[in-house]
């Protein structure tokens, strides 16, 4: 079978971790598969869907190194949809209601307060041809529902779940139309699943009774029917769900404000829920290879804050240079100046702690009991540092003062970096230079 996955975001807000999941294990099935991957905006709510959204969405995506085959906007395809729901009107499968929402309301309180299931009542379809016509005449605007096949339960085999089935007398016949005449979420994408050909539908399992009522609709329209896989909801640490509207969970503020790395938002998101263990990947080869659905669980996933903080610093340390040479803290500074710090970063920002570090100034730390220490120390510096000179002058310094382990190497660190730890001293000596290190064993910021 050709694999035609597909991610469906409507650009009505900012992408947040729980859609860059779904986006993630359709991407990371296609390329396992060798198949297709189609970015779809779901864009036909007109009054909430941005321009700048769409932007956002597409520039995250690269970001995060999603790269999609095909793009498709709803907006660009309501003839289709609308070509559709004529066929389903002409088959009797889509019938006009009038209730207004108040009147459904209603309804389905009395239905509750009898200890009933709120499903509508299929009124309706009991309303003549001049019943329909007065109804108008007052000005009301039927809105359209699906008739569902209440005979046949709807059966299949979900990729993750494992066997689902879905009674129809338990539902309402979706409403596929509003009164204004747009669509609602349900029919434009079926029609889109068959357009595309889409072989495989993943999503969460919010969504399993819409699988329900949309197998129904692919078979009304004599289509192949795709196979469904729904994944356990994402939650956030502090047990809420993510929403696309809220700054936290939005991989823009992960970015932009948290300042982390695409490859660990990644890392995390690809393991997450299932039996694999959560490892940091610069590459997603091994994360597509490994890619397997019977390894999901079904009970929810957490994401939190602090797993992705120890990713995000495991994945620094593992970055080569030729990744990081063109961000702007990197300007200016060579390929040995990455590989001493990058083990002692825990966000990229960090960078410019040690890059101070190397090129001040710098305020040295100096003790009173350190202060003749550090004056041999600077009487026996070496005139040309390098790789070599700080085994060499700590040797010097442990033979003429006596000193040795932390009362030997802390007082220098200190005075030559301003800090109590950090990168090694034998790499960073010789970026920091000679004029510095002599300014700052003698006291003065440099």
């Amino acid at each position: 079978m050709l694999v035609n996955v597909r991610f469906a975001p409507s650009p009505t807000g900012l992408l947040h971790v729980g859609n860059v999941r779904a986006a993630l294990l359709n991407w990371l099935f296609s390329r396992q598969q060798n198949g297709s991957f189609l970015l779809r905006f779901d864009d036909t709510d007109i009054s909430r869907s941005r321009p700048e959204f769409v932007d956002a969405i597409r520039r995250d995506l690269t970001w995060l190194g999603l790269e999609w085959d095909k793009e498709a906007k709803q907006s660009e395809r309501l003839v289709n949809y609308q070509k559709v729901a004529d066929q389903l009107r002409q088959d009797g499968r889509l019938y006009p209601c009038y209730e207004t929402p108040e009147e459904l309301s209603l309804k389905r309180r009395m239905q509750l307060g009898r200890g009933m299931p709120p499903v509508y009542d299929r009124a309706a379809l009991s309303l003549s041809d001049e019943d329909r016509a007065d109804l108008e005449a007052k000005g009301r605007k039927p809105h359209w529902r699906f008739l569902l096949d209440r005979e046949k339960r709807v059966e299949w085999n979900d990729l993750i779940k494992g066997p689902q089935t879905v009674d129809p007398n338990s539902l309402s016949d979706p409403v596929l139309i509003r009164a204004d005449g747009t669509f609602l979420y349900m029919l434009p994408s079926t029609v889109d699943d068959i357009d595309f050909e889409i072989s495989h539908i993943v999503r969460g399992e919010d969504h399993v009774t819409n699988t329900g009522e949309q197998i129904q609709i692919f078979e009304a329209l004599g289509a192949t029917v795709p196979l469904f896989g729904h994944y356990s909801l994402l939650k956030a640490s502090d047990g809420g769900k993510f929403s696309k509207r809220a700054e936290s969970g939005s991989i823009a503020a992960l970015r932009d404000e948290a300042d982390i790395e695409p490859e660990a938002i990644i890392s995390l998101l690809a393991r997450l829920g299932s039996s694999d263990p959560i490892e940091a990947f610069i590459d997603y080869e091994s994360l597509i290879k490994g890619f397997d659905f019977s390894r999901f669980s079904r009970s929810s996933a957490i994401f939190d804050d602090l797993v992705l903080d120890h990713l995000n610093a495991r994945i620094l340390h593992m970055l080569p240079y030729d990744q990081v040479k063109n961000r702007p803290q990197m300007r200016g500074m060579d390929e040995s100046f990455w590989l001493a710090v990058r083990s002692n970063l825990e966000h990229f920002e960090d960078v410019a702690l040690w890059r101070q570090v190397v090129e001040g100034p710098v305020s040295p730390v100096i003790t009173e009991k350190d202060r003749g220490f550090l004056d041999e120390a600077l009487t026996v510096l070496p005139d040309t540092l390098d790789d070599e000179s700080w085994k060499n002058w700590t040797n010097t310094l442990k033979q003429s003062s006596g000193r040795k382990g932390r009362s030997l190497f802390m007082p220098l660190r200190q005075a030559l970096t301003g800090q109590d730890r950090g990168p090694e001293m034998a790499a960073l000596l010789p970026m920091i230079g000679r004029e510095r290190a002599e300014m700052r064993l003698k006291g003065h910021a440099a």
